[in-house]
């Protein structure tokens, strides 16, 4: 009687946290996982209060994930579950977080990253207390390792409309920076992150979302003013970006010590010479290279 209780009762409390999801959208998705540790790690993951809930399956490596999908999308999701070390079809782990999960939490990968990526600090490994050594791992299909063919125009195209807001703002021109963050908008939110190598992608899948809030901002902003502050926000994010990416010519980092409120801003440009993009024609020279990125 108490064990019916217990179900019921997980059955309610299951269907409030959902019925909390306001527009929400459910799909059932591959999460590659072997046990119980993996199911907890998965979940905890892939689920936010009143945005997005996450079960998964041991038996099937199946994720239910119901979200919000006018705040979120099953890929969000999915990029956070991979950034703890499990891969989807859609998105591989970074290598040292996979290294990092506990010898049986490290399921056989269907592919291998192309590339790796800086090893980040990660916790020691899981300790096992209470994992159930017992249970037979989920075993996965073997497939040969599969290398993303980098398309660099994809990327070379964020770098080029970055490029053309600033000089649209060293122009002070309101209007063809809105044009221009519009079109760098398009380049972000067109990227197909399969089409990337490991590294790149790990660094725009932690980019993505501040680059396209930054680039919308401008590009819905006719006012100089709001748009460089946005700008400034924006280039931070892009000198992240363009430092794992690595454009095709040296790019310089350029600092302003007067830009925001004296606080200071950076921005990037493929010339040597400073143009101010922060003032335009009123301290147009403004500034100095601080760093030439290769």
């Amino acid at each position: 009687m108490k064990l019916l209780f217990s179900i019921v009762a997980l059955m309610v409390l299951s269907t409030i946290s959902f019925a909390q999801i306001k527009n929400s959208k459910t799909e059932t998705l591959k999460v590659y996982g072997n046990c119980g540790m993996c199911k907890t790690k998965i979940e905890k993951a892939g689920t936010q209060k009143k945005l997005s809930k996450t079960v998964w399956n041991e038996e099937t490596a199946m994720a239910t994930i119901t979200y919000d999908s006018k705040k979120t999308t099953a890929n969000d999701i999915l990029k956070n579950i991979a950034l703890v070390g499990y891969d989807s079809d859609n998105f591989l782990a970074p290598d040292a977080v996979y290294e990092n999960l506990h010898g049986c939490c490290q399921y056989e990968r269907k592919a291998k990253p192309a590339a790796t990526i800086a090893a980040p600090k990660v916790e020691p490994k899981d300790t096992h207390s209470g994992h159930n050594h017992g249970a037979t791992p989920t075993t996965l299909t073997e497939t040969k390792p599969v290398e993303a063919k980098q398309d660099v125009n994809q990327v070379q195209a964020i770098y080029d409309n970055y490029f053309a807001v600033k000089d649209a703002l060293v122009k002070t021109d309101a209007k063809i920076a809105a044009e221009k963050a519009t079109a760098l908008l398009a380049s972000l939110n067109g990227i197909d992150m399969a089409k990337m190598k490991m590294d790149d992608h790990m660094a725009f899948m932690k980019a993505e979302k501040a680059l396209q809030a930054d680039a919308a901002l401008i590009s819905t902003n006719k006012d100089v003013a709001a748009q460089r502050d946005a700008f400034s926000n924006l280039s931070t994010n892009m000198v992240a970006f363009i430092k794992v990416t690595k454009a095709s010519t040296p790019v310089y980092l350029q600092h302003c010590p007067m830009a925001n409120d004296g606080k200071g801003a950076d921005w990037l440009s493929k010339e040597n010479v400073v143009k101010n993009p922060y003032y335009g024609s009123m301290m147009l020279g403004c500034g100095k290279v601080t760093e030439t990125i290769k």
